[in-house]
């Protein structure tokens, strides 16, 4: 039976990347979003299932598991890409705002990363992968929501990492340290990164065996500064 890969917060760029990538070395795809209407064109090219899902939501993740259980099976990729951020100075940024973007880049990396450790435990196999970024490591001016959420899905992946990785459940962090290249804008030259080549990136710590794991890895432009 062929893999299968769950990319949750699917949409343009690296998501669709990683879609097409995973397609082309035989997979089955599960692509889940909030709005599923975006993803009819890649849905089509990857010939992917989609569901709605909010990540931030307990019981809409439930049902995007329950939902994979009854189409894809347990996914041999799960991949977690849903950020959020609100930005301002710490003493003025509105507290609501940030509690709801903490609870998409981070608590619903938990969420996925929970369910999807439930069914992969059972298997003894499988891979977590959670996209970071800058924000993971730096914390910038103005960017506190996204520094503390991006933090919390970093200490989640290692924590994880850690509990899960000596039962067969590869958990990996991916730290995009630059911007992503727009493929349909010419000019975006490499300064930016390229998101076919990230989602490679995916895909070959997804194969790396068991005896040479990382569970992080740093991803930037040959001209970033660092």
């Amino acid at each position: 039976m062929s893999e299968t890969a769950l990319i949750v917060g699917a949409g343009d760029g690296l998501s669709a990347s990683l879609a097409r990538l995973f397609r082309s070395n035989g997979m089955g795809v599960m692509l889940a979003a909030r709005d599923i209407d975006k993803l009819a064109a890649l849905a089509k090219q990857t010939e992917a299932v989609t569901t709605t899902c909010d990540a931030a939501d307990p019981d809409s993740v439930q049902k995007l598991f329950a939902t994979a259980d009854d189409t894809i099976g347990t996914p041999d990729i799960v991949v977690y890409n849903p950020s959020a951020r609100v930005r301002g100075p710490v003493n003025e940024i509105d507290m609501h705002a940030v509690r709801d973007a903490l609870l998409v880049t981070c608590y619903g990396g938990f969420l996925v990363t929970q369910h999807a450790a439930k069914r992969m435990l059972a298997r003894g196999s499988g891979s977590i992968l959670l996209t970071g970024a800058s924000a993971s490591v730096k914390g910038f001016a103005n960017s506190s929501s996204f520094a503390m959420g991006k933090f919390g899905l970093r200490g989640l992946a290692q924590s994880s990492a850690r509990e899960l990785a000596p039962q067969g459940i590869h958990v990996a962090h991916f730290v995009i340290d630059g911007g992503i290249r727009d493929q349909a804008v010419a000019s975006n030259g490499d300064e930016r990164l390229d998101p076919d080549a990230i989602a490679q990136n995916y895909l070959d710590v997804h194969r790396q065996h068991r005896s040479a794991w990382t569970w992080e890895l740093e991803l930037r432009p040959w001209v970033e500064k660092f």
